[in-house]
This record gives C-alpha cells, structure tokens and sequence, in this order.
C-alpha cells in the first residue's frame, strides 16, 4: 500500500519505513505531492494527528499516516504539550525551546521535575475516514538541569531516562528507537495493523 507521510521529517520516514518494511508499506513524504503543514488548530495530541492526516489525505488522494508529539512537563501543568516545537516562539528552535524550558524550571527540585513525551499516530485509509488507526506512546523521565550527550533532537538532551541513568541524546539510535514514545507509538500501530 502507498502511504503519505504527514511530514517533512527524513528522519521520521526511515523509522516508519524500517518499522513497517513486512507490511509492504511504502510511504512517501507529503512534500512529493505539494501538501503543505496544515495549522495545528485541535486541543489534543489526538486532534492534531487527525488534522495532519486528514490533509494530506485530501491534497494526495491517498492514504495518509501523521504523527503528533510534544513534552509534557508535570511541574508545568502539561506545558510545553502541544506547542513544544515552537515553546520559545518560531518553530523548531531546538536550542531556545530547551532553554526556556530549563530557565521555567530553574527553581524546581529533582523530584518535581518529571515529564514525558507522548506521540500519537493517526492512520487514515481515506480523507473523510470515520474510523482511523490510533496509536499512542508514552516516555516517562526527568527534566536535567542541563543539557547531556550530542545525539538526538528537541529535548532530548535534557530528558533523562531513569532506566539508564542517560539523556535521550546520550542513548544510541536503536535504544532511543525501542524505548521511545515515538517507538511505542509505532510498535502499537504495527499490531493493529498485522492484526487487521
């Protein structure tokens, strides 16, 4: 089945191609059929994910697969959730957002600085699809103090993971990918699909 993946991201659509390389997806990035970002206007991670994927569904003519992720910080209510790429103002200032983010925290102990990251996929065999595949994964951690290891990206460098005592920019690209809400996310949406 041709997919099209609600993003721009490279990266995303090597995981989603390694994650789904048995179920004969082939996905494409939205870019190759003109679709541009559509306006993340819903109030859930669930919300948007539909919105991305309803659109580029629409524009292509195809079936779309969109993920929607953020970080949400306990001590911050949820914040940044749903505005994490653009927590510091313009989107996708990796750098700004994460120091905003440690300059929010800066009075907040360890213990009260936990967080996690969340991704929710949405798959839509068509535009008007009434029932959609969701799939949902969490990470659970801690906020640092400061930022920890060059891998990775976002917040990466300052979420720290308990199991291993290591950033998520500290940990090599296949245990991130295991052990990511991006990860679960996918690993869920490949059950439901395998068992469909």
């Amino acid at each position: 089945m041709k997919l099209v993946l609600a993003s721009g991201n490279a990266g995303k659509l090597a995981e989603f191609r390694q994650l789904f390389a048995d179920l004969d997806f082939d996905f494409h990035p939205q870019s190759e059929f003109g679709v541009d970002d559509v306006e993340e206007t819903g109030l859930t991670f669930v919300e948007n994910a539909l919105l991305k994927a309803r659109h580029a569904s629409r524009i292509s003519g195809m079936p779309a697969l969109a993920d929607d992720s953020g970080l949400c910080v306990d001590a911050l209510d949820g914040a940044p959730g749903l505005y994490s790429a653009r927590y510091a103002g313009s989107h996708g200032n990796d750098g700004a957002n994460t120091t905003k983010l440690l300059h929010e925290l800066r009075n907040v102990p360890d213990e009260h600085r936990t967080a996690r990251f969340v991704c929710v996929l949405a798959l839509l065999r068509h535009a008007d699809d009434p029932q959609p595949v969701i799939a949902q994964g969490t990470w659970e951690g801690r906020i640092l103090h400061a930022p920890r290891g060059a891998g990775g990206f976002g917040y990466d460098p300052v979420f720290l993971v308990p199991e291993s005592n290591m950033s998520a920019a500290e940990l090599t690209a296949a245990d991130k990918h295991r052990l990511s809400h991006r990860g679960q996310a996918m690993a869920r949406l490949h059950t439901l699909l395998q068992s469909q």
